[in-house]
C-alpha cells in the first residue's frame, strides 16, 4: 500500500489499507515519552510518581508505587497516538523489594473507555525480582494508543513496584465513520467479471450490535455481505451456502479485524484470532461482485438487499473502518471515486459510552441520590448487559411508608416488585419478551408519574401503580433493610440517568458522588466463555459471568466439557461387563476426537466378534462393464473413514469375505498393457488387485493357494472364462489390516456376448482388543518405561490396572518447566493424583479401607480437564476437585513420560538444582477468599518427598536454602534417627522434629513424605501415619535458592553435613521440582551442580537382602496400561483431546536393569 493514497482510491492496493506496518515491529515505544504521557491511581510520594515508572531507569525512587492503602491501583501509559503493540515488559522498582508479579493489560483508544486484553492463561506473569526484565510477547498484537497495567500479585514480602515498556511499532490508517444512516459506494467501471478468489480486509469498532459493514452486488444477482448481528459478524454469500457466523461481543467499541478469503467453495471468514472454515455447496465456483461495493450500510436504489434487519452501521456516531477489497482477477483499476451518502466522516468521534463492571454477584453495589424532579414525577433509566439469568439490578425506597421498589432479573428475564410494609401488599410484574441475560447490551427505563410506575425494557412494558421512590440503588443494596431474594447484579452498566440528570461516573470513582462497592469503572469487562468454546465433542456452551457449562445431551459424552464416552470402546469391553450379543455403540477412541459408531457384537464364539455391516451385502450382478466403463459398487458402513481405521488398528485381527461368481468373464486378468480388469480400493480408497490373504503380494485367489482350481493353468476360477456358473466361483478372505475394509469394487469386463458377473462383499469383522490386558511388570525400583511427553493441554485421561506388593509407587509421571502431572501409589491404601497447570499443586486423594498393594488387580482412572479434575480407584467413592473459574486452563509439558529414577552416592557426593529464578513458593493474591480456613488460607506451602537406603549415619539426606538464609534440612542423626530442620526465622533458632527415633540406616528402603502448611508440618515415613508438628512460625520461604541432595556446607548441622551421604535416593520430588531427574536427563545444565561420583543405580537391590529375608521375594509391580494410540501397537489409554496423535508409546516394554 502507498501511504499517498486517498481515501477515495483504493486501486491496486494488494495490502489491506488499514495497515502500514514494517517487517520489524518490536521497538521500544515507552521510553521516549515525557513525563505527561504516564499517569497512575495514586503514588506513594513524588518520587514515587508514575513517570518514573520507565524500564531500567532509576529516577526518583526507581520505579512506580502507589500508596499502600491503594485499593484498585493501577499504572497508565499514553503513547502519544494509535500504535502497534506487540509486546510489553515488566521490572520491579530499582534496588527493592518492590515487584509485581501478576498484572492485567487494558487497552483503550481515549482513555475513558477500556478493554482487558485477553491473555491466553488470564493475567501476565510479572517479576520475580526487582531487577529482572520479564517480556510478555502478545499472542495477537493490538491497536492502541492508552495502555494501563492492573497490578493483581506482588512481592509478598513488600508492595507493587513497576517499570514498563511495550514494544511496537508506528501504526496509519484511513478510516470512515458512519452513523447509521450513511454510506460509503464504491462503483465498478468495468464490464461483467467473475472471480474464483476474492480477498475481503477490514477493520471496524462499533457500540452497536446490529448494522451492515459492508456490501457487495454483481450485475447478475451475485452478492457477499457482511453484516453485525446481535454482536457477533454474518457473511452472506449466494454460493448455495447459509450465513457464516464468527465473533461474539462485537459491540465493545474496540477495533476488530475482519478477514474474508474465499477460493472456489472453500470460504474461511475470521474475525479477531478466530476463524470459522465452511465449503459451499452450491453448483457455481465463480462469484460475480461487478457492479458496486458499498460501506457502512445499503443504498437504497431497488437492488437486491439480503438482509432480514435494518441497514446502516448503528443508529449513532460510530466507527466504521476503512475498507480494502480485492477481487482476484480484477484490472488494477476497477473502481471510480466513491459515492458518499449521508455523513460520512473520516475520522473516528471518540466514543461517549463509559460502562462501569460490577464484579461480584455477594457485594457489588452503586448508591447514587434521586434528585426530586420539578413536578415531583420519578425515573430512572440505564443500560445492563449480563450473562446471569438471576440478580438484583435497582432497588429504590419510597415515601411516604417506606415502601421497596426492586426490580430483578429472575429467570433471565426483568420482574418489578413492590414491597409493602406487609408481605400481603407485596406485588410483582414480570416483563415479556426475550432473555436479557445474552451478553448483550439492553434498556430499561422506570417512570413514575401520579399513581401509575412504567417499566419499560427494549421496546416492552407493563405498568402497575406505585409511590414515587426516594433514594436510587444499584444493583445490590448497601442498607440493612433491602432483602436479598437473589444475588445481585454481576454484569456492565452505562447510560444511567436519574429524574434527567446523567449520572457522572468519573465523579463516582472520585468520591464526590453517591457511594460504591466492588466496581471497576471505564470499561465493561464482560467476556464469552463459550468462544471459543471448551465443551468437547459438540457439547451445547452456556454461561454465566464467572462460569460456563457444558449440555452433553445426545453427543455420546458426559463429564463436565462431554469429554468421557459413554460407551465401552470395543465389543471386548462390552463382554466383560457382562453384555450378550447384540447392536452397541462403541467409541474405539475414547475421549478422542472421534464419535461413537454403531456395530453388532457376537460373543456366542470364544472369540468376540466386531461386525461391521454396509449397505451392499447382497448379490450384486454386474453386466456391460468395460475398462472405459467400468461397473463401480461402492461401500457405505455408516462411520467416517477414520472410525474404520480406529476399529480395525485396535483390533488384534480383521478379515472381510469377498465372493465371485462369473460367466464368460475374466475378472482377475490382466489387460494388454497389464493393468487388471476388476480391481477393489482399500480405506484410504487405494487401488488394489490381490483377493485373498494376509499379505497383498499374493495376486492369486483361494483355489490357487489350495491348489484344487479348476483349471490348473490359471490363478483363479474365474479367469478360465467359462460359460458355467457352478465352476467359475471364486471366495477369497482379505485379512490385511492396513487395507481393510473393502471401499468399492471395479469390474471392467462384463461387456462380451454372454458375459455377466455376480460378486457380493461380506461385513468386515474383527476380533481382539489391543487396548485390553497389555501388561507390563517392574521387578526393580529402577524399572520404568519411557512415553513421548503427553499432549493434554485442556483435556487428559488416564486409566489402568495394577497389581504390586511394594508399599508405595509412582504409576505415571510427566513434567514441563513448572507444571507437572503425576499418578503414585503414596501409601500401601492410598493413591493420588496430583497436578500444576500454573494455579499451584492440585492433589486428589483417594482412601481405601483395603490395602491395595494385595497382589490383586486394582483399577485407577484419573481425569483432569478445563473444568474439573477427578479420580477412580475401583468401586470406591469418585472423588472431584474443581477448576478455578479464572485460572490457567492449558498444562504444558516438555519431559518425557516416566516412572521412578534411582541415583546412588558416595560420601563427596551431591547434586545440586538451582531454581531458574529466585522463586516464592507462594503468591500474594488481593482477590484471596476470606472464608476460608486458616490453615488452607496460609501462603506458607511445602511438599516433599524421596525414599532412601543407607547404612551411613549420620548423613545428611536433603536442604533447600534461601536467599534469605532461611534452610529446611532433613538428616539421619548419629543413632540414625530421623531429624526434620526448618529455620525459618534468621534471626531465631531452628525448630527440630524426629518424627522416628527408630535407626533408619538399616540397610532397607524408606520412603519420607513431608508436608507444610503455615505453622502445621505433617512427616510420614514409609507406611506409618503422618503426625502433626507445630513450628514457631508460619513464615514462607522467600526466594528459594537451591536443592542439595547429598554432602553440603552447613554450619547448623555440621556433622551430618560434613559425613555427605552413602547410598541410594529415589523418586526426590519438592513442589514441582524433580531433581534426580534433571540431573539424569539434563547433564550439563546450568539448573544442576553434580560433585562427585553420581551413578544411576537401584535402591531396591541395596535392600534386596534385607527384603528377601523379610518377605521372601522383591516387591514388584505390574501394570496393566491402557492408554490408547493411533500409530502404534501397543496402547496406555492416556487418551488425548484435541490432538490426533494419543500417547504414541515408544513403547517398549522393556525393563531397564541397573
Amino acid at each position: 500500500m502507498n501511504n499517498e493514497e486517498k481515501p477515495a482510491s483504493m486501486c491496486g492496493s494488494q495490502r489491506p489499507l488499514m495497515c502500514s506496518l514494517s517487517d520489524s515491529c518490536s521497538g521500544p515505544l515507552v521510553s521516549t515519552l515525557p513525563q505527561s504521557s504516564f499517569q497512575s491511581s495514586s503514588q506513594s510520594s513524588a518520587s514515587y510518581a508514575a513517570h518514573n515508572g520507565k524500564l531500567n531507569r532509576r529516577d526518583g525512587a526507581g520505579g512506580w508505587s502507589p500508596v499502600v492503602t491503594e485499593q484498585e491501583p493501577w499504572l497508565q501509559v499514553d503513547l502519544r497516538e494509535r500504535m502497534e503493540v506487540t509486546a510489553v515488559a515488566t521490572q520491579g522498582r530499582f534496588d527493592s523489594w518492590d515487584w509485581v508479579s501478576s498484572y492485567l493489560l487494558l487497552y483503550s483508544d481515549t482513555g475513558r473507555a477500556w478493554k482487558q486484553y485477553r491473555h491466553e492463561d488470564g493475567s501476565f506473569a510479572g517479576n520475580v525480582n526487582s531487577e529482572a526484565v520479564v517480556q510478555n510477547k502478545l499472542s495477537h498484537s493490538v491497536r492502541t494508543r492508552f495502555l494501563r497495567f492492573v497490578p493483581l500479585d506482588w512481592n509478598p514480602s513488600g508492595w507493587m513496584g513497576l517499570r514498563v515498556e511495550a514494544y511496537g511499532c508506528s501504526y496509519k490508517s484511513y478510516v470512515a465513520d458512519f452513523d447509521g444512516r450513511s454510506s460509503l459506494l464504491y462503483r465498478f467501471n468495468q464490464k461483467s467479471m467473475s472471480t474464483v478468489k476474492d480477498v475481503v480486509s477490514l477493520r471496524f469498532k462499533s457500540h452497536q450490535a446490529e448494522g451492515v459493514l459492508l456490501h457487495g452486488e454483481g450485475q447478475r444477482g451475485d452478492y457477499m455481505t457482511l453484516e453485525l448481528h446481535r454482536g457477533r459478524l454474518d457473511l452472506y454469500l449466494n454460493l448455495g451456502s447459509p450465513s457464516l457466523l464468527v465473533g461474539s461481543l462485537l459491540d465493545d467499541q474496540q477495533w476488530h479485524a475482519v478477514h474474508v478469503e474465499r477460493f472456489n467453495k472453500q470460504v474461511n471468514l475470521t474475525v479477531d484470532s478466530h476463524t470459522q472454515h465452511f465449503h459451499a455447496k452450491g453448483e457455481g465456483h465463480s462469484l460475480e461482485v461487478d457492479y458496486e461495493v458499498t460501506g457502512g450500510g445499503l443504498c437504497a436504489r431497488g437492488h437486491r438487499r439480503v438482509t432480514r434487519r435494518k441497514t446502516g452501521f448503528g443508529s449513532n456516531k460510530l466507527g466504521g473502518r476503512g475498507v480494502s477489497l480485492r477481487l482476484r482477477g480484477v484490472n488494477p483499476c476497477p473502481w471510480v471515486f466513491p459515492v458518499l451518502q449521508g455523513n460520512v466522516t473520516f475520522s473516528c468521534s471518540p466514543p461517549q459510552l463509559v460502562a462501569c463492571t460490577f464484579l461480584s454477584a455477594a457485594g457489588s453495589f452503586l448508591s447514587l441520590p434521586s434528585a426530586p424532579s420539578p413536578a415531583g414525577d420519578f425515573s430512572a433509566r440505564l443500560q445492563f448487559r449480563t450473562w446471569n439469568p438471576d440478580g438484583l439490578l435497582l432497588s429504590a425506597w419510597l415515601n411516604p411508608e417506606r415502601r421497596g421498589l426492586e426490580l430483578r432479573i429472575n429467570g433471565s428475564r426483568l420482574q418489578l416488585t413492590l414491597r409493602g410494609a406487609r408481605p400481603r401488599l407485596n406485588v410483582k410484574c414480570r416483563s415479556s419478551g426475550q432473555r436479557v441475560d445474552d451478553g448483550l447490551w439492553h434498556s430499561v427505563s422506570v417512570s413514575a408519574s401520579n399513581q401509575q410506575m412504567t417499566l419499560t425494557v427494549d421496546d416492552n412494558w407493563p405498568q402497575l401503580s406505585l409511590i414515587k421512590p426516594r433514594v436510587l440503588s444499584l444493583p445490590g443494596c448497601p442498607t440493612e433493610d433491602c432483602q436479598h431474594l437473589t444475588p445481585d447484579f454481576q454484569g456492565c452498566v452505562r447510560l444511567i440517568v436519574i429524574n434527567g440528570h446523567p449520572m457522572d461516573l468519573n465523579r463516582v470513582q472520585q468520591g464526590l458522588l453517591g457511594n460504591y462497592n466492588e466496581l471497576q469503572f471505564d470499561t465493561c469487562n464482560i467476556r464469552d466463555r463459550c468462544l471459543p468454546s471448551l465443551c468437547e465433542h459438540g457439547g451445547r456452551c452456556s454461561q454465566t459471568w464467572s462460569s460456563f457449562s457444558c449440555d452433553c445431551w445426545g453427543t455420546g459424552y458426559s463429564g463436565a466439557p462431554c469429554h468421557t464416552s459413554i460407551y465401552e470402546s470395543s465389543c471386548e469391553a462390552y463382554r466383560l461387563i457382562g453384555s450378550s450379543s447384540g447392536f452397541y455403540s462403541i467409541d474405539p477412541d475414547g475421549s478422542g476426537p472421534l464419535g461413537p459408531t454403531q456395530v453388532y457384537c457376537n460373543m456366542t464364539e470364544e472369540k468376540v466378534w466386531t461386525v461391521l455391516a454396509h449397505n451392499g451385502t447382497a448379490a450384486v450382478a454386474v453386466q456391460g462393464s468395460s475398462l472405459q466403463r467400468p461397473h463401480v459398487t461402492r461401500f457405505d458402513y455408516g462411520a467416517s473413514a477414520e472410525q474404520l481405521r480406529a476399529v480395525v488398528t485396535g483390533s488384534e485381527h480383521c478379515q472381510q469375505e469377498v465372493v465371485y461368481n462369473s460367466r464368460t468373464d475374466r475378472p482377475f486378468s490382466s489387460s494388454a498393457d497389464g493393468s487388471p480388469l476388476t480391481w477393489w480400493l482399500d480405506r484410504d480408497g487405494e487401488k488394489r488387485s490381490y483377493w485373498v490373504g494376509l499379505l497383498p503380494g499374493v495376486q492369486q485367489c483361494s483355489c490357487s493357494l489350495k491348489e484344487n482350481c479348476v483349471h490348473r493353468n490359471y490363478f483363479c476360477n474365474c479367469d478360465a472364462d467359462g460359460d458355467a456358473w457352478y465352476t467359475a466361483n471364486d471366495t477369497g478372505v482379505l485379512s490385511y489390516k492396513d487395507h481393510l475394509p473393502v471401499s468399492q469394487i471395479v469390474i471392467g469386463d462384463t461387456n462380451r456376448t454372454g458375459s455377466q458377473a455376480v460378486h457380493r462383499v461380506g461385513p468386515l469383522r474383527c476380533y481382539g482388543d489391543k487396548s485390553l490386558w497389555n501388561t507390563v511388570s517392574f521387578y526393580q525400583e529402577a524399572s520404568y518405561l519411557y512415553f513421548p511427553t503427553l499432549q493434554a493441554e485442556l483435556a487428559s485421561d488416564i486409566s489402568f490396572y495394577f497389581k504390586t506388593s511394594a508399599p508405595s509407587g509412582v504409576f505415571l509421571e510427566n513434567q514441563g518447566l513448572r507444571d507437572f502431572i503425576r499418578v503414585e501409589l503414596a501409601a500401601p491404601s492410598v493413591v493420588t493424583f496430583s497436578f500444576d497447570v500454573g494455579n499451584g499443586p492440585a492433589v486428589l486423594t483417594v482412601n481405601s479401607h483395603l490395602p491395595l498393594n494385595d497382589r490383586q488387580w486394582h483399577y485407577v482412572r484419573a481425569e483432569r480437564n478445563v473444568k474439573e479434575a477427578s479420580l477412580q480407584v475401583d468401586q470406591l467413592p469418585l472423588r472431584f476437585l474443581q477448576a478455578p473459574a479464572d485460572g490457567h486452563l492449558r498444562l504444558r509439558l516438555s519431559s518425557q513420560l516416566f516412572v521412578e529414577v534411582s541415583v546412588s552416592f558416595d560420601m563427596e557426593s551431591s547434586v545440586t538444582y538451582t531454581f531458574q529464578e529466585p522463586f516464592s513458593v507462594m503468591q500474594n493474591r488481593r482477590s484471596q477468599a476470606s472464608s476460608v480456613s486458616a490453615e488452607s488460607s496460609s501462603r506458607a506451602r511445602e511438599d516433599a518427598a524421596f525414599s532412601f537406603v543407607t547404612s551411613q549415619r549420620p548423613a545428611m539426606l536433603l536442604t533447600v536454602s534461601t536467599f534469605s538464609q532461611q534452610y529446611i534440612a532433613v538428616i539421619l542423626a548419629r543413632n540414625g534417627s530421623l531429624q526434620i530442620w526448618y529455620h525459618l526465622q534468621t534471626d531465631g533458632s531452628p525448630d527440630v522434629f524426629s518424627p522416628v527415633l527408630a535407626n533408619l540406616a538399616d540397610g532397607r528402603l524408606h520412603r519420607i513424605r513431608i508436608h507444610r502448611v503455615g505453622k502445621n508440618l505433617y512427616v510420614q515415613v514409609s507406611a506409618s501415619n503422618a503426625p502433626k508438628y507445630t513450628l514457631s512460625s508460619d513464615a514462607e520461604l522467600i526466594l528459594i535458592r537451591s536443592l542439595t541432595l547429598g554432602k553440603v556446607a552447613s554450619e547448623s548441622c555440621r556433622r551430618a553435613a560434613s559425613r555427605g551421604f552413602i547410598g541410594c535416593l529415589s523418586s526426590v520430588q519438592f513442589n514441582h521440582v524433580a531433581p534426580l531427574k534433571a540431573a539424569l536427563t539434563n547433564r550439563g545444565s546450568s539448573l544442576v551442580s553434580i560433585r562427585g561420583p553420581l551413578v544411576q543405580s537401584n535402591c531396591g537391590a541395596l535392600a534386596e537382602s534385607t527384603s528377601r529375608t523379610l518377605q521372601g521375594e522383591t516387591p514388584h509391580t505390574h501394570t496393566r496400561c491402557k492408554v490408547k494410540h493411533t500409530r502404534t501397537h501397543t496402547r496406555c489409554k492416556v487418551k488425548h483431546t484435541r490432538t490426533h496423535t494419543r500417547c504414541k508409546v515408544k513403547h517398549t516394554h522393556r525393563l531397564k536393569d541397573h
